[in-house]
C-alpha cells in the first residue's frame, strides 16, 4: 500500500477533522490539518507535498478571503475534495437547486430575489406557505417558515434593509421525516432516516432524532444525480417525500457531516473518505 500525504482544510480542529486524522492514522496514512486563515500562496505551491486534499470548513472572511481561498484551492497541483466548483455551488442555495433543476431533477419550486416587493409577490405565488432560508447556512439554523402575510411582510423588508438576499421555497409538507444519503464517488454508502422532533425541521442539530435508512433504487438514483449535479465526489444529500408521495432533492452538501450519520448507520465514514481519496490521489 502506498502511504499518502493528507491535507485537511479547515477554520478549525473540531470533531470532524479528529475524526479524519484518526481514520488516516488507523489507514496507515500521513495527515495534517491546515487553518484556511492560515494559508500562504506562492509559485509554484507551497505544500507540494500533499498527495491530496480535503476541505472540512470554510471559516467566515471577508469577500477578498473568501475568494483567495477559492483561488488557492484551484491552483493546488494535487486533487482536492471536494473541487472548488463543487463547494461554489453548494455553498449557495439558489446556485445549488438551478443545477439541480437544469439536469432534470425534480425540487422545491423556488423563487429568489432582493426586493421584499417581489418577495410578497413570490410568497402568493407560492401558495403563501414558504420557508425562508438564509442564502449560505447549514444545519436548519436561521430557517423560518411563514405562511401569514403580515409575518412575511416584516420579514422579508427586515432582509431586504440588512442587503440579505430572499430566498424563498415552497413549504413541502412531509411526513414529519425526509432522508439524508451519503455518496462517496459513485456510491451511496449510508443514509439515515431523520425524524422532527415537535417541528417541521428534521435537521438533528435542530432536535431531530435518526435512524438508519435502506433508500430504493429511486432514491439512491436521485441522490447520485444530484452528487453529480452539482460536481460533488462526497456529498450529504437531502431528499424529502412530499404529500403526493414524489421524492424531491432539497439540498446538496459538498461538506457534508457524518458525526450523527456513523453511530447511526454502524460506518466508518471517516475511514471512507481516506480510502476513497487514498484510491484517486496521484
Amino acid at each position: 500500500m502506498t502511504t499518502m500525504q493528507l491535507g485537511i482544510l479547515s477554520g478549525g480542529t473540531g470533531w470532524h477533522v479528529q475524526d479524519l486524522l484518526r481514520a488516516a492514522a488507523d489507514a496507515g496514512h500521513r495527515a495534517n490539518h491546515f487553518d484556511f486563515r492560515n494559508l500562504a500562496a506562492a509559485v509554484p505551491a507551497i505544500h507540494d507535498d500533499c498527495d491530496a486534499w480535503v476541505v472540512r470548513t470554510m471559516p467566515a472572511g471577508s469577500l477578498e478571503q473568501i475568494v483567495f481561498r477559492m483561488d488557492w484551492l484551484q491552483t493546488q497541483v494535487a486533487p482536492v475534495f471536494n473541487p472548488p466548483k463543487s463547494l461554489e455551488t453548494c455553498v449557495d442555495k439558489f446556485l445549488c437547486t438551478a443545477r439541480l433543476a437544469y439536469a432534470g431533477l425534480p425540487v422545491p419550486r423556488t423563487i429568489t430575489c432582493e426586493s421584499s416587493d417581489r418577495a410578497m409577490v413570490a410568497f402568493d405565488e407560492l401558495g403563501g406557505d414558504v420557508v425562508v432560508k438564509p442564502l449560505f447556512g447549514s444545519e436548519g439554523r436561521g430557517m423560518l417558515r411563514i405562511s401569514q402575510k403580515e409575518l412575511a411582510w416584516r420579514t422579508f423588508r427586515a432582509i431586504e434593509q440588512t442587503g440579505g438576499i430572499l430566498y424563498l421555497q415552497e413549504f413541502i409538507h412531509h411526513p414529519g421525516w425526509d432522508v439524508r444519503a451519503f455518496v462517496i464517488g459513485k456510491r451511496v454508502v449510508a443514509a439515515m432516516r431523520r425524524n422532527a422532533n415537535d417541528d417541521w425541521r428534521t435537521n438533528v442539530a435542530q432536535g431531530g432524532t435518526a435512524e438508519q435508512f435502506e433508500l430504493s433504487h429511486e432514491q439512491k438514483s436521485l441522490a447520485l444525480q444530484a452528487a453529480c449535479a452539482t460536481g460533488c465526489v462526497i456529498a450529504g444529500v437531502d431528499l424529502i417525500r412530499n404529500d403526493r408521495g414524489e421524492w424531491l432533492v432539497l439540498e446538496v452538501n459538498a461538506v457534508p457531516g457524518w458525526k450523527a450519520l456513523a453511530p447511526t448507520c454502524g460506518i466508518d465514514v471517516g475511514r471512507k473518505i481516506v480510502d476513497f481519496i487514498a484510491g484517486h490521489a496521484p
